[in-house]
């Protein structure tokens, strides 16, 4: 009996980790360097606001906002994953639905600073595309109304703001400087290409069981990451490079 008590009392124990990282689960390390990420991402989006001329400091302050509202979803969302393994699709829609119309709003911003007789119809007009996309893609995964409705109609939403960063807002652009070109197509390609995971991600994952759960919120989570991060330093960018050609 003593035996058996010392071998049960030097054989090294198994850690519980529940509620912390497992490093065998790679999509609750990517939740955690996400959220980190994002944090940063604020920090320096916020102090490059004030190197940056005026009417671009509204733009920048708008990207932090977009990083920081991220931040605080993604260390909920960590920690749901990691507790329940289960996808936070709740955190994630109402996080997307604070974050996609404030980078719908960018796109207004910047081109309104260059030419102040810009209407609001394209601010209203991305803005409707916006929620009618978020309000019937998460309908759909809550299944208040049929998936495949859902899918549709939130296509159509994305479809719509495709139309008005394409089309209408195509003589806005024309006017503005080569700067705001710059940052305004960077920021188009974004919404085209990196936006098209999340359908890609609906229709596979979500309506077909294509893509494993882990592997759908592993590829929502690096889509993030592109698609806020390198959003705003596409404004960054083009802020700093308009700053510095005003001071030559």
């Amino acid at each position: 009996m003593s035996s058996s008590f010392f071998l049960a009392a030097t054989q090294p124990k198994t850690q519980d980790l529940h509620g912390f990282l497992n490093p065998n689960d790679p999509v609750a390390i990517s939740f955690w360097i996400i959220s980190i990420s994002m944090v940063a991402a604020t920090v320096f989006f916020l102090m490059e606001s004030t190197m940056v001329s005026r009417h671009w400091k509204t733009s920048m302050n708008v990207g932090a906002l977009v990083t920081l509202v991220a931040a605080v979803h993604y260390f909920y969302m960590r920690e749901f994953w990691v507790t329940l393994h289960a996808s936070p699709i709740l955190y994630r829609y109402i996080d997307w639905s604070i974050t996609v119309p404030l980078q719908m709003i960018e796109f207004y911003l910047i081109l309104s600073a260059v030419n102040p007789d810009l209407g609001v119809g394209m601010f209203w007009r991305l803005l409707i595309g916006t929620v009618t996309m978020l309000a019937a893609g998460y309908a759909g995964e809550a299944q208040l109304i049929p998936p495949m409705l859902g899918f549709q109609v939130g296509m159509a939403g994305w479809i719509f703001i495709l139309f008005e960063i394409f089309v209408m807002a195509r003589g806005g652009v024309a006017e503005a400087n080569e700067f705001v070109k710059q940052g305004f197509y960077k920021m188009a390609f974004i919404v085209t290409v990196g936006w098209s995971i999340y359908p890609a991600g609906y229709y596979f994952g979500y309506l077909h069981g294509a893509v494993s759960s882990p592997s759908l919120n592993l590829i929502y989570n690096l889509a993030d990451f592109v698609n806020k991060i390198a959003f705003c330093l596409a404004i960054w960018q083009s802020a700093k490079s308009s700053t510095l050609a005003e001071t030559k």
